[in-house]
């Protein structure tokens, strides 16, 4: 029987729709959980991922984030300091290593991937996100999956990622993702006692004291930057799980929650897309620390006057992105500023005068 081009039409345009409507889901995978003590990809672990991942993607967007360009790359440059130019240059020589890797293991299970190398201005400024979402769904409408990461030989010292902890969660709270997956060498988050905590409802000062300065060898980051972003994530309402990609079935039993260690996410209520942009891309220029009346105002999702303002710290301009932080320099929220610090700074005692309108201020 012959199909007609009509039923063809409609039966492609449901199937986009169904494509996005699938939860988003992004993978991040450290450079000591998918490399050999060398620093090398581990084929093991990649054939691994690309298999879980295949069957994952019916049920999912899927963006995977991947370190380990550098140690791909680093064996090429002999001795190797890990100067931040040899790290540039590990990576240029890493990254097509690495994703010739992926697109081996891939390829053979008919899935096609994509390299998506980022900077932190692509976060910044809206327009260009909002470019960088549209790609990706135009990858996932065809069955493509992305595999991001840094784009570590042009990106400026002073705009860096910290680690690809901050882009895997800046791309799931910019792109709504449901669940946010950290695999780790360690499997989850560790108790004083060395053993993985299976859940954590919130995050908070009595979880990150449990953390210890232990790091990768091979990686930047540490658990300590995990666990900052880790709080950003679920409070933007996005359920984190550390895991091991070396368990079997670890990706899978991770969406399970069924290995490692799972931190609930919070109620995230009026998260627009624009806030979840504000949160997720924004380049910080400055902070406002507030008195307690100014804190408890923001909480209740009002706006920034200048009287509750104490201390202005940084020269940012009108239109920049700030942190509101309590008399303790915790952040509570991000704001786009009406004013620049120099106008803030002559005007701290004036009433009435609105320094962020409620709708630009995100608690976070």
């Amino acid at each position: 029987m012959q199909v007609g081009k009509p039923f063809l039409f409609y039966f492609g345009t449901f199937y986009n729709f169904f494509a996005m409507t699938k939860p988003i889901i992004v993978i991040k995978f450290g450079t000591g959980s998918i490399t050999l003590p060398d620093g090398t990809p581990d084929e093991t672990v990649i054939a691994e991922i690309a298999r879980q991942v295949t069957a994952l993607r019916h049920h999912y967007r899927i963006i995977l984030v991947s370190s380990g360009a550098v140690g791909a790359g680093k064996k090429f440059f002999t001795p190797y300091k890990g100067t931040l130019t040899e790290r540039k240059a590990a990576a240029a020589v890493g990254n097509p290593l690495l994703l010739q890797m992926y697109a081996r293991h891939f390829e053979p299970l008919g899935v096609t991937i994509a390299q998506s190398l980022c900077e932190r201005q692509h976060f910044a400024q809206r327009k260009q996100f909002l470019q960088l979402k549209e790609t990706y769904e135009t990858l996932w409408e065809h069955g493509i999956i992305p595999i991001a990461n840094e784009n570590d030989v042009v990106s400026n010292l002073e705009l860096k990622f910290s680690d690809n902890d901050e882009l895997a969660t800046l791309m799931a709270t910019g792109f709504g993702a449901r669940d946010l997956l950290i695999s780790t060498s360690v499997g989850g988050f560790l108790d004083k006692n060395k053993r993985i905590i299976p859940e954590i409802p919130v995050v908070d000062e009595h979880v990150f004291a449990m953390v210890t300065n232990d790091k990768s060898a091979l990686g930047l980051g540490g658990m300590f930057s995990k666990l900052t972003y880790t709080r950003l994530a679920t409070r933007m309402g996005i359920r984190t799980v550390f895991f091991d990609a070396r368990t079997p079935d670890g990706i899978v039993k991770a969406i399970d929650g069924h290995t490692g260690t799972v931190f609930h996410a919070q109620v995230a209520t009026g998260l627009t897309a624009r806030r979840k942009w504000l949160v997720s891309g924004s380049l910080i220029a400055g902070k406002l620390i507030l008195d307690a009346g100014a804190v408890k105002a923001i909480q209740q999702r009002k706006s920034l006057l200048a009287v509750g303002i104490k201390k202005v710290k940084g020269d940012f301009d009108k239109g920049d992105v700030i942190e509101l932080c309590d008399h303790q320099s915790n952040t509570i929220a991000l704001a786009r500023t009406k004013y620049t610090a120099g106008i803030i700074q002559e005007n701290l005692s004036t009433q009435n005068m609105e320094v962020a309108h409620a709708d630009e201020i995100v608690v976070i």
